[in-house]
């Protein structure tokens, strides 16, 4: 058995978390392209792929160079790709290999990437915003990029949105609602401009049960293969869904309460405005993590027995996409109980 803390894969569970998301998908008639920034790992992209994904999705060039070395042949990097000679030519090595699309959100990263791309044969998607505020071009001006992607030679696939906002606790519903608005006038504004979109492509995990797949043909969500303490307090995924965990084991009993060796340097520091700690316990629902260190978590279980000195507890990360990155090696725990060791051999990859 590793040393503590490691994190945990329940491979039943994840099982269950990718077929039941495809067979959604399947049922909705759209495509699945998994953002796999979540897990960084092989073994778990080739899972999702075999059970319907047309793609992955990645954050960087990186990782997308990563998934392609590894056999996968279609990639989006949802992100808008600030392009200069270096990352272009990694981009169109890509090309050589796999089906590659890019995000832009401005006319003039559209004009950058086609005066560098525009002969690779890579297609690009227009990033709008829906209510994020993050990065996205407004979705009435979707059409001058694409017209812009267009003439400097650039293939344009489509439009993509990300409703980061449906993490809250009130906005799963309205998050998909903004998505879909979005979306519309984005796809309106690119046939007035004669472009067709092919993909119209949105989707996170809080909102996934909520996305308009009438009008959406492509579904983006990471953290569902896992689920997270964000997604368990959001309600978006129940705890018997989720499929990451860390394993920690009890160090102390300082003060009356739970210390585990699972601090912020495998746990991850986020903490959302609306948790209710810095993770939680699977086995005690009500226990949170209300201390978190580089090397201490510290667990306030009430009136519940603390477990004994140096027995082992799984603690539920806040946000497992940071959780994963922290660490080079993930355990995924077979029915028997045996442990089979998976590279995240995407870590790292911020470029």
């Amino acid at each position: 058995m590793p040393a503590t803390p490691y994190l945990r894969v329940d491979l039943a569970r994840l099982r269950a978390n990718i077929g039941r998301t495809a067979e959604r998908a399947a049922a909705a008639g759209v495509a699945l392209r998994p953002h796999v920034k979540t897990h960084k790992t092989i073994e778990i992209a080739r899972l999702q792929l075999a059970a319907g994904a047309v793609g992955i999705s990645v954050a960087t060039v990186g990782e997308a160079e990563t998934f392609v070395r590894q056999g996968v042949s279609d990639v989006f990097v949802a992100y808008p790709l600030w392009l200069d000679d270096r990352s272009a030519g990694r981009l169109r090595d890509l090309t050589a290999d796999a089906t590659v699309a890019i995000g832009v959100d401005s006319v003039g990263g559209a004009a950058n990437a086609g005066r560098l791309l525009g002969d690779a044969g890579l297609e690009v998607l227009v990033e709008v915003d829906c209510g994020h505020h993050r990065s996205g071009v407004r979705p009435d001006e979707a059409g001058v990029v694409a017209s812009t992607a267009q003439r400097t030679g650039l293939r344009v696939r489509g439009v993509f949105t990300f409703p980061g906002h449906s993490y809250a606790p009130d906005a799963l519903v309205s998050s998909a609602a903004d998505e879909s608005a979005a979306l519309r006038v984005a796809a309106d504004a690119m046939r007035r401009a004669a472009i067709e979109p092919r993909v119209v492509s949105g989707g996170s995990t809080p909102s996934l049960a909520h996305s308009d797949t009438h009008l959406l043909t492509e579904l983006r969500p990471g953290v569902y293969v896992f689920g997270d303490a964000q997604q368990w307090e959001l309600g978006a995924m129940a705890p018997e869904q989720i499929a990451l965990t860390c394993r920690a084991t009890v160090v102390s009993h300082a003060g009356g309460r739970l210390v585990l060796d699972s601090g912020s340097k495998v746990l991850g520091a986020d903490r959302a405005a609306y948790a209710t700690g810095f993770g939680r316990l699977p086995d005690h629902p009500d226990a949170r993590v209300v201390m978190l260190s580089e090397h201490h978590a510290v667990v306030d279980l009430g009136d519940t027995p603390l477990p004994s000195l140096g027995s082992q507890v799984d603690v539920v990360p806040n946000h497992v996409c940071n959780a994963v990155n922290l660490v080079d090696t993930l355990y995924a725990e077979e029915a028997s109980g045996e442990l089979r060791p998976w590279p995240v051999t995407a870590r790292g990859l911020n470029s």
